[in-house]
């Protein structure tokens, strides 16, 4: 298969269905939802191999705690070491395989995640981490989208090439990179549960795998729709485990050839710490991308729809119970709108209906563990005793029998204040007033307050605003919007990634995440070569 020149087929953005009452997809999702209900026991896959061990954990509806829906088997080290090996193993076999037969798989999981696997994926992501029926279906879809999408990203990469002059014909060989990458991957979306693994696998790279342990249900299936596709053993190894115990024995490894990472801050600065104590001991220098989170904000002028501002809060800051990276945290409102924008806003929040997933009628439902109720709830108590702070919205919380947190929306006298500063995670929104006079010193403020840098918008219909806004938080979003909430980032339309505290801004969605996993090589041939050392200016008047 190696005589034409191929072309994958062109990409579409899958098409979000709409689950409405009465529609097949409605019925063939409550159907997946019972199909799956069963407890079983999820293993490691180690050189295409299930593997089990003594060290157990489970798998719990965030919603539901009392249920548990799988039983999950935790690495060791003498399974991290498996597959480690396993990994450098198939290396040399699937980087040999002609790059259309690592498309064909993944585009062949692609089509079987957006067909016969679609509801199998919506509902283990709904039971597994406490998604709406709605933000499920934009997390699977998404996922469908980065395997098409990264596919034709590939075949434009191979097909830029060098120029060559008369004689010589120059050529660009992109490699994948030497040793292994270790892909971790965050509980809140499967997409990017999926893409951080497939993303290097796809150009030739061999990966462990590290899910989240509260999302180790859903990644388990994705890993399942992998293997259905093609992908042969020791592609893609799945460890789940003790994340400080898999982190370190992989990092010291000299065969570490890059990490692709999403999760917490401090996470990601102690793996960047460890690679840098190791970087004499690698075989070659890895590469580290990764994204960590934010303190994202919606900036609004005395322009602006108070309609489209209040929906943008309520959507941005509310949907998945505030934890995305991208969730709107912050909100700068000047204070000739403030009135109408809080009633509109405290009115459409009290409707807000919040429970369990399998209630279609939900907005949003459960945070995704304990420890994320613990540290929300110390944010939302924070503001309650304190004189620089009102609660306007919710502030209740329950976890007997679900980790529940009531969408928040704090008024703070005070832009630094600890819940305009520090991520939460949560469904908590912080606002601060500013006199209208003071736009372009508040733009200042938004843009020195946090040191994340991952999204960010601004509503206004005065260009003049918008321009000034552009500017001034020219790097304070890696994603920046426009009249639009600043969640909701779409593969192929608006690459994502921020850069300061919030990661390496390598754009997933979009050609610039592959160049990281690969090492170009320049040949160059020449025709006809020189047979004489001299050159002619050497020659005599």
């Amino acid at each position: 298969m190696k005589d034409g020149i191929f072309q994958v087929p062109e990409p579409k953005n899958e098409k979000i269905l709409g689950y409405l009452p009465g529609s097949k997809e409605r019925k063939d999702l409550k159907k997946a939802l019972d199909f799956i209900r069963e407890r079983f026991e999820i293993p490691l896959i180690i050189d295409g191999m299930e593997i089990l061990t003594d060290n157990k954990g489970t798998c719990v509806p965030p919603h539901n705690h009392q249920y548990i829906l799988a039983d999950f088997n935790k690495a060791g080290r003498e399974e991290v070491d498996s597959a480690i090996e396993s990994a450098l193993n198939a290396k040399e076999k699937w980087e040999s395989f002609h790059w259309s037969n690592r498309a064909a798989i993944f585009l062949k999981a692609a089509n079987l995640m957006a067909g016969p696997y679609r509801q199998i994926m919506n509902a283990s992501t709904m039971l597994g981490i406490s998604k709406n029926v709605y933000q499920a279906e934009v997390d699977v879809v998404e996922m469908i989208d980065f395997l098409r999408f990264n596919a034709n990203y590939m075949t434009q990469i191979y097909s830029q090439q060098p120029s060559s002059p008369e004689g010589q014909w120059n050529r660009l060989e992109y490699r994948p990179l030497e040793g292994f990458v270790f892909a971790v991957t965050p509980f809140n979306f499967i997409s990017i549960a999926g893409n951080l693994p497939t993303s290097p696998a796809l150009m030739g790279n061999t990966v462990v795998w590290k899910p989240a342990s509260s999302a180790v249900y859903p990644a388990y299936y994705i890993m399942q729709i992998l293997m259905d596709a093609g992908l042969p053993g020791g592609v893609i190894n799945f460890v789940p485990g003790q994340g400080s115990l898999i982190g370190k024995q992989v990092l010291d490894h000299p065969d570490l050839a890059g990490v692709h990472f999403t999760g917490a801050t401090g996470t990601f600065q102690w793996m960047w710490k460890k690679v840098g104590e190791n970087i004499a001991k690698y075989r070659t220098y890895p590469r580290i991308v990764g994204e960590t989170g934010g303190k994202d904000f919606v900036f609004v002028h005395n322009s602006a729809d108070v309609d489209e501002v209040s929906t943008a809060l309520i959507r941005g800051a509310f949907e998945f119970q505030g934890q995305k990276c991208s969730a709107a945290s912050r909100a700068y409102i000047p204070e000739s709108m403030w009135e109408r924008v809080k009633t509109k806003l405290v009115k459409a929040t009290d409707e807000i209906k919040q429970g369990d997933v399998e209630d279609f009628s939900t907005f949003i439902n459960a945070v995704i563990d304990q420890p994320a109720f613990n540290n929300i709830t110390k944010f939302i108590d924070f503001a309650k005793n304190s004189e620089e702070a009102e609660i306007i919205t919710g502030g209740n919380y329950d976890n007997s029998n679900g980790y529940f947190i009531e969408p928040t929306t704090i008024v703070t006298s005070n832009p630094k204040f600890k819940t305009m500063e520090e991520e939460i995670f949560g469904p908590v929104l912080t606002i601060y007033i500013y006199q209208d006079e003071t736009f372009n010193e508040t733009l200042e403020l938004c843009d020195n307050t946090s040191p994340y840098a991952l999204t960010g918008s601004i509503f206004a219909k005065d260009r003049h605003a918008i321009d000034l806004a552009n500017k001034a938080l020219r790097n304070a979003a890696g994603n920046f919007y426009i009249n639009s909430k600043p969640t909701g980032a779409v593969v192929g339309q608006q690459p994502f990634g921020g850069a300061r505290s919030s990661g390496t801004n390598d754009k997933a969605g979009s050609y610039l995440n592959l160049l990281r996993w690969i090492s170009a090589r320049t040949i160059k041939e020449s025709f006809t070569p020189p047979k004489e050392y001299t050159y002619k200016y050497m020659l005599e008047d």
